[in-house]
Order: structure tokens, then C-alpha cells, then sequence
């Protein structure tokens, strides 16, 4: 590691042969400050110190050449050795500073680009209730300066407007953030250690009559007239009981119609297990008639309005919400039946096979509950059984007892079970 006398000439004009050179400058103030040139021509300004703190040799990048020049490294060098000779750690200093500079806003972004859109499925969904409900109220306040109380403020809003179960996630979402800023050292405490999130909703119980599954399984083609993509989602989240996610984001690639089956990959199942779901004869028509339309070329069953990928689930939850929306003689929104979602078809269905004598593990197996299919150690490392015969009979009868319920008002359209659109 060559020692020279850095000049402004020296540095413009530095090269390496190898993969890199780190060049010292020999002057006994600035010692340990190095200039790293790579054979592609980069050049990092660093300091190569003992810290205090362990006497570990360490390394702390002090800014790329030009942007930095070699005045402002040998200051930076120098504010460095006051530092080490305080008995302080200058990287420690450094994330202090940059702290203290960095707002809410500013974290939340780093927080989404550096860790949550690489590795959570979920990052879309963290993103907007993090900008929709953080961010606009507490967005430019310096990290240095964030209180207990801000949580308060993120979250009071949340639940003044009812939504219970949003506020505790904004709650999870937000303190995430923070852990995540704190783990790195851009803080150096959680604010929020020992907060209890809001109380969520009580868990919905709600699950559809034989009555309201005619309602809404006859009434889809004239209420959702427009998209008929949201009508056979909606129909297969209730003849498959699988979760509206999975449903809309259906690949032509998971579908073998001549195995009729539907093979869910781990990346798209809430517990990151493949699943697979045998399609009854009302499910298959659905998916046939859904390929039909889409055509050969395309990737995904449901195409979004670009086509360019599968339709989303808030856009279908959107569509149902649109509606159930009240009006002057239908209070109960078009439907005309107290208001559902999608979950609420995922629970009717497996409700109604309790009704038809199967078996909670058959149940938990369509609905790919590891809570009930490996509940024990004994199930999930002896029991490799995966109930297909069993998942297929049950989602046959299901559709068969929802082809019986809808048959009682045939609809102008073909959508009954067997031959639905």
C-alpha cells in the first residue's frame, strides 16, 4: 500500500493496474486517510483508524473524488483524529450527524428501497399506508427529533376515521421502520419500545346465507356488468375457497386443465407453502372461459386494464366496495344484502363444509391452514399426506351445494355452477 504526498495533481491523474490501489497521504495530521482507486478508474476517499471502542482496525468512507475533494478529505481526516482522540468512534459521530439531517420521510424511503421491496411480499401495501398516513403528517421531522407522542399522531387519525385494523398496521408498519433505522444505526434508540399497538377489529364472523350466495352469485353479470373478470374472481374465490390475492393474481402457467388443477406457488401463498387446489367442474368452466377471453399470448388469467400483468385485488375489492355503496332506495347497495368481501366467501365456503360433514384437516388443507394440516410436530415432520383426493371430493360438493343454491333464481345469463361464465 503505497505511502505518497497527495496533491491535487496526484489524485486528478491516480490510476490502478490492479482490481484496486489505495494510495496513503504521508502526512503525520491526516494518517490513515487513503485515496482507493479501482482499475475501472473509481476513486473513495477513506480513513483507516483503531477504534476506541474495541481496537479493532477499522475503515470509514469519507466521500468519492471529485465530489469530494482532497482539501475537504484531509479536513474530514482531521475532525476524524479529534474524534479518536476524545475516546469517540468517528463512524458513530458521522451516523449521528446523519440522523440528525435525515427526516421520517427520508428513512421511510430508505426503509422501502433497501429492505422492504427486495424482500417483503407485502412492500406495495406497506408503501401506501406508510405515504397515506405517515408521511403527510409527520414526514419532515428531523430523526433527532422523533418522540413517542408522533406515534400518537400517525395513528390517532387512523382510528378517528374507524379503521381499526389499519391503525395497527400503520402501528406494525411504522415501528418496523424505526427497528429496521435502529438495527443500521441511522437512531440510536427506538422511541416506540414499549408502545402497544391499537386494539384491532374483532375478528368478522360474517359468512353469507343460501340466500345472499344467490344474491350475489345471480346478481354479478348485471351489477358488475362491465368486468367479468371480477365476476368469475369473485365466484372462484367462493366455489375454490382461496383468498382473492391468489385468485387475481392466477397464472396461466399454474393451471393444468387436464389434471384440472391449480397449483399455487409458495412466492404467492400467505404461508410461503406451494398449494395446490383441485378445480371442480364449475371452477375449470370459470378458468376456460377466462383463458378464452384473455388469449394465448397472455401470462396471467386476469389481466389488469393495461395488460400487462394480473388484475389487482384492490381493484376487485374496489369494485365490490363501489357496489355496496348506499343510495336512495337501496340502502344495502346494489347486492341488497348487508355488506361482504372476499374473505367473507373464503369463510362461508369453509363454514359450509362443516355443514357437509368434512373433515376440519380435509378444510384446512383447501384453505392451506398449516395451523390445522401440521399442527403438531408429528404432523409436520411424520404426516406427508397431502388430502388431494379428499380436497378434490370436498370442493366437487361444495360446488355441487352452490349449484343447488343458486338454482332456486336462474339467472339470464349462464352463470350457474356447471356451465358459469
Amino acid at each position: 500500500m503505497p505511502q505518497v504526498s497527495l496533491t491535487d495533481r496526484f489524485v486528478a491523474g491516480a490510476k490502478s493496474s490492479e482490481v484496486q490501489t489505495d494510495y496513503f497521504d504521508d502526512s503525520p495530521k491526516t494518517r490513515g486517510l487513503c485515496l482507493r482507486v479501482t482499475k475501472a478508474g473509481r476513486k473513495t476517499w477513506s480513513l483507516i483508524f483503531t477504534s476506541p471502542k474495541d481496537g479493532k482496525r477499522a475503515r470509514m468512507t469519507l466521500g468519492g473524488y471529485p465530489a469530494t475533494s482532497l482539501a475537504r478529505a484531509r479536513t474530514l481526516a482531521i475532525e476524524a483524529h479529534g474524534h479518536l482522540d476524545e475516546g469517540h468512534d468517528p463512524r458513530d459521530i458521522a451516523a449521528a450527524q446523519v440522523a440528525s439531517a435525515m427526516t421520517v420521510a427520508g428513512m421511510i424511503e430508505s426503509f422501502l428501497e433497501k429492505h422492504a421491496k427486495p424482500n417483503l411480499r407485502s412492500a406495495g401495501e406497506i408503501e401506501r399506508r406508510l405515504k397515506k398516513n405517515v408521511t403527510p403528517i409527520i414526514g419532515s421531522m428531523k430523526l433527532a427529533d422523533l418522540h413517542r407522542r408522533d406515534m400518537n399522531r400517525v395513528v390517532d387519525p387512523v382510528l378517528k376515521r374507524n379503521r381499526r385494523v389499519e391503525a395497527s398496521r400503520v402501528f406494525e408498519d411504522f415501528r418496523s421502520v424505526v427497528r429496521w433505522a435502529v438495527a443500521r444505526g441511522d437512531l440510536d434508540h427506538n422511541p416506540f419500545d414499549g408502545m402497544k399497538k391499537p386494539n384491532g377489529s374483532v375478528p368478522r364472523e360474517r359468512t353469507l346465507s343460501d340466500d345472499e350466495i344467490r344474491a350475489v352469485w345471480n346478481g354479478l353479470h348485471t351489477i358488475l356488468a362491465r368486468s367479468k373478470a371480477c365476476q368469475r374472481i369473485i365466484k372462484l374465490c367462493l366455489v375454490t375457497a382461496q383468498r382473492v390475492g391468489e385468485v387475481a393474481g392466477m397464472a396461466v402457467g399454474e393451471i393444468d386443465l387436464d389434471a384440472a388443477t391449480w397449483t399455487i406457488p409458495g412466492a404467492r401463498t400467505k404461508n410461503s407453502r406451494r398449494h395446490v387446489v383441485p378445480l371442480s367442474t364449475t371452477a375449470l368452466e370459470l378458468i376456460k372461459k377466462a383463458l378464452k377471453d384473455v388469449g394465448e399470448d397472455a401470462t396471467h388469467v386476469f389481466l389488469s386494464s393495461d395488460s400487462k400483468g394480473p388484475l389487482s385485488p384492490l381493484v376487485v375489492a374496489k369494485t365490490i366496495l363501489r357496489a355496496q355503496k348506499p343510495s336512495e332506495g337501496r340502502p344495502l347497495g346494489r347486492f341488497c344484502i348487508p355488506h361482504w368481501t372476499t374473505h367473507d366467501l373464503r369463510r362461508t365456503a369453509l363454514t359450509n363444509f362443516a355443514v357437509l360433514g368434512i373433515p376440519p384437516v380435509v378444510a384446512g388443507a383447501v384453505a392451506n391452514h398449516i395451523s390445522v394440516t401440521k399442527a403438531t410436530v408429528t404432523l409436520e415432520v411424520y404426516t406427508q399426506y397431502t388430502y388431494e383426493k379428499e380436497k378434490r371430493e370436498a370442493l366437487e360438493m361444495w360446488a355441487n351445494r352452490i349449484a343447488a343454491i343458486v338454482a332456486h333464481e336462474p339467472s339470464a345469463d349462464t352463470t350457474t355452477p356447471g356451465g358459469g361464465a
